[in-house]
Protein backbone atom coordinates (compact mmCIF):
# COMPACT_ATOMS: atom_id res chain seq x y z
CA UNK A 1 0.00 0.00 0.00
CA UNK A 2 1.71 3.38 -1.00
CA UNK A 3 1.53 6.42 0.63
CA UNK A 4 -0.94 8.20 -1.51
CA UNK A 5 -3.34 4.89 -0.76
CA UNK A 6 -3.15 5.64 3.41
CA UNK A 7 -3.47 9.10 3.04
CA UNK A 8 -6.45 9.00 1.31
CA UNK A 9 -7.65 6.20 3.84
CA UNK A 10 -6.86 8.65 7.00
CA UNK A 11 -8.69 11.21 5.12
CA UNK A 12 -11.66 9.58 4.61
CA UNK A 13 -11.38 8.01 7.82
CA UNK A 14 -11.31 11.83 9.41
CA UNK A 15 -13.99 12.24 6.83
CA UNK A 16 -16.77 10.15 8.30
CA UNK A 17 -16.31 10.46 12.00
CA UNK A 18 -16.80 14.32 11.31
CA UNK A 19 -19.42 13.64 9.35
CA UNK A 20 -20.60 11.40 12.65
CA UNK A 21 -20.22 13.57 14.78
CA UNK A 22 -21.90 16.07 13.05
CA UNK A 23 -25.00 13.54 13.32
CA UNK A 24 -24.69 12.62 16.94
CA UNK A 25 -24.69 16.36 18.16
CA UNK A 26 -27.54 16.77 15.38
CA UNK A 27 -29.28 14.15 17.37
CA UNK A 28 -28.46 15.20 20.40
CA UNK A 29 -29.40 18.91 20.38
CA UNK A 30 -32.69 17.64 18.74
CA UNK A 31 -33.36 15.16 21.88
CA UNK A 32 -32.98 18.21 23.98
CA UNK A 33 -35.60 20.23 22.32
CA UNK A 34 -37.74 17.38 22.43
CA UNK A 35 -37.54 16.93 26.04
CA UNK A 36 -37.37 20.24 26.59
CA UNK A 37 -41.20 20.15 24.96
CA UNK A 38 -42.19 17.81 27.52
CA UNK A 39 -40.87 19.26 30.94
CA UNK A 40 -43.08 21.88 32.53
CA UNK A 41 -41.46 24.91 32.97
CA UNK A 42 -41.37 26.65 36.85
CA UNK A 43 -41.04 30.20 35.15
CA UNK A 44 -44.51 30.16 34.52
CA UNK A 45 -48.17 29.89 36.12
CA UNK A 46 -48.68 26.15 35.40
CA UNK A 47 -52.51 26.35 37.98
CA UNK A 48 -53.63 28.37 34.33
CA UNK A 49 -52.96 25.92 31.86
CA UNK A 50 -56.00 24.64 29.76
CA UNK A 51 -56.91 20.90 28.69
CA UNK A 52 -56.36 19.57 25.97
CA UNK A 53 -58.66 18.36 23.24
CA UNK A 54 -55.10 17.02 21.13
CA UNK A 55 -53.65 15.49 23.78
CA UNK A 56 -50.47 16.87 22.60
CA UNK A 57 -49.30 19.54 24.94
CA UNK A 58 -46.04 21.26 24.29
CA UNK A 59 -43.65 23.40 27.21
CA UNK A 60 -41.30 25.86 25.92
CA UNK A 61 -39.02 28.49 27.71
CA UNK A 62 -41.58 31.35 27.18
CA UNK A 63 -44.92 29.47 26.68
CA UNK A 64 -46.95 25.79 26.51
CA UNK A 65 -49.34 25.01 23.73
CA UNK A 66 -51.32 22.26 22.81
CA UNK A 67 -51.02 21.14 19.28
CA UNK A 68 -53.56 20.27 16.44
CA UNK A 69 -52.33 17.86 13.60
CA UNK A 70 -55.39 17.97 11.64
CA UNK A 71 -55.57 21.51 11.53
CA UNK A 72 -51.58 21.47 11.85
CA UNK A 73 -51.12 24.82 14.24
CA UNK A 74 -51.82 24.96 17.87
CA UNK A 75 -55.36 25.34 19.51
CA UNK A 76 -53.98 27.18 22.14
CA UNK A 77 -50.74 28.94 23.43
CA UNK A 78 -50.48 30.06 27.03
CA UNK A 79 -48.17 31.78 28.13
CA UNK A 80 -47.98 34.88 31.35
CA UNK A 81 -47.07 38.21 30.16
CA UNK A 82 -44.84 39.67 33.71
CA UNK A 83 -44.17 43.15 34.00
CA UNK A 84 -40.99 42.85 34.18
CA UNK A 85 -41.26 40.56 30.66
CA UNK A 86 -41.77 44.10 29.10
CA UNK A 87 -38.77 45.52 27.12
CA UNK A 88 -38.53 47.97 23.87
CA UNK A 89 -35.20 45.67 23.21
CA UNK A 90 -35.33 44.78 19.27
CA UNK A 91 -33.29 41.76 18.82
CA UNK A 92 -33.02 40.75 15.25
CA UNK A 93 -35.69 38.30 13.93
CA UNK A 94 -35.03 34.76 12.98
CA UNK A 95 -36.41 32.38 10.29
CA UNK A 96 -39.16 30.36 11.32
CA UNK A 97 -38.23 26.85 12.19
CA UNK A 98 -39.89 23.94 12.45
CA UNK A 99 -41.33 22.79 16.01
CA UNK A 100 -39.06 18.97 16.67
CA UNK A 101 -40.78 19.16 20.03
CA UNK A 102 -44.41 18.43 18.33
CA UNK A 103 -44.19 14.99 18.01
CA UNK A 104 -46.77 14.26 14.97
CA UNK A 105 -44.56 17.23 13.15
CA UNK A 106 -45.33 20.71 12.96
CA UNK A 107 -46.17 22.27 9.83
CA UNK A 108 -43.23 23.09 7.42
CA UNK A 109 -43.04 27.80 6.95
CA UNK A 110 -43.44 26.51 3.55
CA UNK A 111 -47.10 26.15 3.57
CA UNK A 112 -47.40 29.93 4.45
CA UNK A 113 -45.03 30.98 0.96
CA UNK A 114 -47.36 32.87 -1.55
CA UNK A 115 -50.86 31.54 0.21
CA UNK A 116 -51.57 34.96 0.61
CA UNK A 117 -52.12 35.00 4.67
CA UNK A 118 -49.21 36.25 6.96
CA UNK A 119 -47.39 33.58 9.64
CA UNK A 120 -49.15 35.24 12.06
CA UNK A 121 -47.76 34.74 15.58
CA UNK A 122 -49.68 33.53 18.66
CA UNK A 123 -47.42 34.32 21.63
CA UNK A 124 -46.10 37.47 19.94
CA UNK A 125 -42.95 38.28 19.56
CA UNK A 126 -43.28 41.47 21.33
CA UNK A 127 -44.36 39.84 24.67
CA UNK A 128 -40.50 37.77 24.01
CA UNK A 129 -38.23 40.75 24.08
CA UNK A 130 -36.74 39.67 27.56
CA UNK A 131 -34.07 37.51 25.62
CA UNK A 132 -33.00 36.66 22.62
CA UNK A 133 -33.52 32.87 23.49
CA UNK A 134 -37.20 33.99 24.24
CA UNK A 135 -37.86 36.15 21.07
CA UNK A 136 -36.58 33.34 19.12
CA UNK A 137 -38.77 30.77 20.25
CA UNK A 138 -41.92 32.37 19.05
CA UNK A 139 -40.73 32.02 15.69
CA UNK A 140 -41.14 28.28 15.88
CA UNK A 141 -43.78 26.82 12.95
CA UNK A 142 -46.33 25.46 16.32
CA UNK A 143 -47.04 29.37 17.14
CA UNK A 144 -48.00 30.69 14.22
CA UNK A 145 -51.49 30.56 12.04
CA UNK A 146 -52.54 31.57 8.75
CA UNK A 147 -53.90 35.41 9.92
CA UNK A 148 -54.95 37.66 6.89
CA UNK A 149 -52.30 40.28 6.40
CA UNK A 150 -54.68 43.34 7.32
CA UNK A 151 -55.78 41.67 10.26
CA UNK A 152 -52.39 40.91 11.56
CA UNK A 153 -51.20 44.41 11.36
CA UNK A 154 -54.50 45.44 12.27
CA UNK A 155 -57.18 45.41 15.11
CA UNK A 156 -55.32 41.92 16.07
CA UNK A 157 -51.80 44.23 16.36
CA UNK A 158 -54.12 46.82 18.43
CA UNK A 159 -55.17 44.26 20.81
CA UNK A 160 -51.85 42.68 21.20
CA UNK A 161 -50.52 46.02 22.40
CA UNK A 162 -53.55 46.34 24.87
CA UNK A 163 -52.09 43.25 26.53
CA UNK A 164 -49.20 44.85 26.80
CA UNK A 165 -50.65 47.71 28.66
CA UNK A 166 -52.42 45.72 30.79
CA UNK A 167 -49.48 43.40 31.65
CA UNK A 168 -47.70 46.90 32.73
CA UNK A 169 -51.09 48.24 34.71
CA UNK A 170 -51.64 45.19 36.52
CA UNK A 171 -48.43 43.79 37.30
CA UNK A 172 -48.48 40.86 34.81
CA UNK A 173 -51.26 38.58 33.11
CA UNK A 174 -52.12 35.31 31.86
CA UNK A 175 -52.80 35.29 28.26
CA UNK A 176 -54.39 31.89 25.98
CA UNK A 177 -54.58 32.50 22.54
CA UNK A 178 -55.52 30.61 19.44
CA UNK A 179 -57.86 30.72 16.32
CA UNK A 180 -61.36 28.60 16.57
CA UNK A 181 -60.47 25.58 14.98
CA UNK A 182 -63.49 23.65 13.09
CA UNK A 183 -64.53 21.33 10.40
CA UNK A 184 -64.42 22.50 6.59
CA UNK A 185 -62.19 25.46 7.36
CA UNK A 186 -60.02 26.95 4.27
CA UNK A 187 -56.54 25.26 4.01
CA UNK A 188 -53.00 26.51 3.06
CA UNK A 189 -49.92 24.63 1.75
CA UNK A 190 -49.38 21.00 0.67
CA UNK A 191 -49.94 20.21 4.39
CA UNK A 192 -53.17 21.75 4.42
CA UNK A 193 -53.24 24.43 7.29
CA UNK A 194 -56.37 25.65 8.61
CA UNK A 195 -57.41 29.20 8.01
CA UNK A 196 -59.79 30.13 11.40
CA UNK A 197 -62.40 32.38 11.07
CA UNK A 198 -62.54 33.78 13.90
CA UNK A 199 -59.27 34.30 16.63
CA UNK A 200 -59.69 34.66 20.68
CA UNK A 201 -57.40 35.73 23.14
CA UNK A 202 -58.70 35.04 27.03
CA UNK A 203 -56.52 37.26 30.24
CA UNK A 204 -56.92 36.43 33.59
CA UNK A 205 -55.56 39.02 36.04
CA UNK A 206 -54.25 37.56 39.40
CA UNK A 207 -51.61 40.26 40.22
CA UNK A 208 -53.66 44.00 41.24
CA UNK A 209 -56.76 42.87 43.42
CA UNK A 210 -59.64 41.37 42.68
CA UNK A 211 -59.36 38.25 40.06
CA UNK A 212 -60.38 39.57 36.91
CA UNK A 213 -61.07 37.23 33.84
CA UNK A 214 -62.08 38.87 30.16
CA UNK A 215 -62.44 37.11 26.61
CA UNK A 216 -62.05 38.82 22.86
CA UNK A 217 -63.47 36.64 19.68
CA UNK A 218 -62.49 38.53 16.62
CA UNK A 219 -63.35 37.98 13.74
CA UNK A 220 -60.50 37.34 10.93
CA UNK A 221 -60.81 40.48 9.14
CA UNK A 222 -59.73 44.16 10.28
CA UNK A 223 -61.86 46.15 11.47
CA UNK A 224 -61.92 49.81 12.48
CA UNK A 225 -64.30 48.77 16.00
CA UNK A 226 -63.20 49.44 19.92
CA UNK A 227 -61.84 46.56 21.29
CA UNK A 228 -64.67 46.41 24.26
CA UNK A 229 -67.14 45.70 21.26
CA UNK A 230 -65.40 42.09 20.70
CA UNK A 231 -65.19 41.45 24.46
CA UNK A 232 -67.33 37.61 25.13
CA UNK A 233 -67.95 35.10 27.77
CA UNK A 234 -65.46 32.66 28.19
CA UNK A 235 -68.30 30.31 28.10
CA UNK A 236 -68.85 30.92 24.63
CA UNK A 237 -64.81 30.02 23.48
CA UNK A 238 -65.00 27.15 25.38
CA UNK A 239 -68.53 25.95 23.65
CA UNK A 240 -66.88 26.72 20.17
CA UNK A 241 -63.71 24.66 21.04
CA UNK A 242 -64.86 22.72 23.45
CA UNK A 243 -61.63 23.89 25.60
CA UNK A 244 -61.62 23.95 29.46
CA UNK A 245 -59.77 27.22 30.01
CA UNK A 246 -59.17 26.86 33.78
CA UNK A 247 -59.93 23.77 34.73
CA UNK A 248 -57.82 24.43 37.94
CA UNK A 249 -60.25 27.26 39.62
CA UNK A 250 -63.02 26.93 41.95
CA UNK A 251 -66.21 26.25 40.56
CA UNK A 252 -67.32 28.82 41.99
CA UNK A 253 -65.15 31.29 40.65
CA UNK A 254 -64.34 30.01 37.27
CA UNK A 255 -68.48 29.34 36.18
CA UNK A 256 -68.67 33.53 37.56
CA UNK A 257 -65.79 34.55 35.85
CA UNK A 258 -66.47 32.80 32.81
CA UNK A 259 -70.09 33.24 32.26
CA UNK A 260 -69.31 37.21 32.15
CA UNK A 261 -68.47 39.57 29.44
CA UNK A 262 -68.16 42.92 32.09
CA UNK A 263 -65.42 44.94 30.44
CA UNK A 264 -65.35 47.58 32.85
CA UNK A 265 -63.19 46.70 35.72
CA UNK A 266 -60.63 46.86 32.64
CA UNK A 267 -58.93 49.84 31.29
CA UNK A 268 -59.52 50.89 27.94
CA UNK A 269 -57.99 54.44 28.00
Amino acid sequence: MNKRTIYSLIAAIIFLGVLFYEHYVEEKEQQDIVVAGKTVKTDTNEFFLPTSTTGQIVHHEGYSLSYSEPHEQAEWVAYELKKEHLSNINYKRPYFEIDPAVKTGAAHWRNYKKSGYDRGHLCPAGDRTYSQEAFNETFLTSNISPQNHAFNSGIWNTLEQKVRYWASKYNGVYVITGGILEENLKTIGEEEVSVPNQFYKILIDTNSGKIKMIAFLVPHENSKRPLYKFVVPVDSIEKLTGIDFFPELEDVIENKLEASADFKKWSFN
